[in-house]
């Protein structure tokens, strides 16, 4: 999770239990996760569920497709695109300290022509036309130090989310927080993408429930998912097999 304007941006922290190393924002909650020997791994399980949009993409286009994370946490989803995936990737974040940590602590390479990390606001930068119809993979985790909502969660910015996409574009989004807090999110969601277009995971036991919405809707049959499934799994070490248990069509 990550911070997007605020007059005052709280300061980075870290932690350790030997294996995994945790960034704060100055509160104990978690924003983001490496696992020390293994930096490119995705490490907790809903930053794994980010990644649902690969079930609905053939997997040897992904080179020629563009990712982008709004919300630069520990550089998970970020560090995956571009090292396992070798697709171009851009993140977006509003706090220096954050992109400096993961740079410093979290492995996350230097820009390149495949990656750049950009400073800035994300509502600014999902409204900027030029990107507007280039983003294949669209990953938004925007909270503050307190986590209780999505600091950017109107449909005026779903709308943005939406043009950014390409035509077989995906969003997935990360809400956790109040019960009120997820309802809301999830209509502004579905008013601006359509029901068609919108899938849901059952919440994680953390409390954190992924919503992925499709620019172009799309509904493949179960043995469809399941060989996608497979090959996520097994090039990519994701457990999309697990996924399929708990994630299914908002209208289905």
């Amino acid at each position: 999770m990550s911070r997007t304007a605020s007059p005052k941006l709280p300061g980075v922290t870290l932690s350790e239990d030997g294996e995994v190393r945790y960034l704060h924002l100055g509160t104990e909650w978690v924003q983001g996760t490496m696992l020390i020997d293994q930096p490119f791994h995705i490490e907790l399980e809903y930053v794994q569920r980010m990644m649902a949009w690969l079930l609905f993409v053939e997997p040897d286009s992904l080179p020629r497709r563009r990712a982008m994370q709004l919300g630069l946490g520990a550089a998970a989803l970020t560090k995956f695109s571009f090292k396992k995936l070798r697709m171009d990737t851009t993140a977006v974040d509003i706090n220096p300290q954050v992109i400096a940590a993961c740079r410093t602590w979290f492995k996350l390479p230097p820009d390149s022509a495949r990656l750049k990390v950009m400073l800035g606001d994300a509502a600014e930068v999902v409204a900027y036309a030029p990107f507007h119809g280039t983003v294949d993979a669209l990953q938004v985790d925007l909270y503050d130090h307190e986590a209780a909502a999505p600091v950017l969660d109107s449909s005026a910015f779903y709308a943005d989310c939406r043009r950014l996409l390409a035509e077989e574009g995906a969003m997935t989004v990360n809400l956790f927080g109040r019960q009120a807090s997820f309802e809301q999110s999830l209509g502004h969601i579905r008013a601006v993408f359509g029901d068609p277009a919108v899938w849901i995971f059952r919440p994680t036991r953390e409390g954190n429930t992924v919503v992925l919405a499709l620019r172009t809707p799309q509904h493949p049959q179960r043995l469809q998912l399941l060989a996608r499934a497979d090959e996520v799994q097994s090039r990519w070490g994701l457990p999309a097999r697990k996924w399929l248990k708990v994630f299914r069509a908002w209208q289905s």
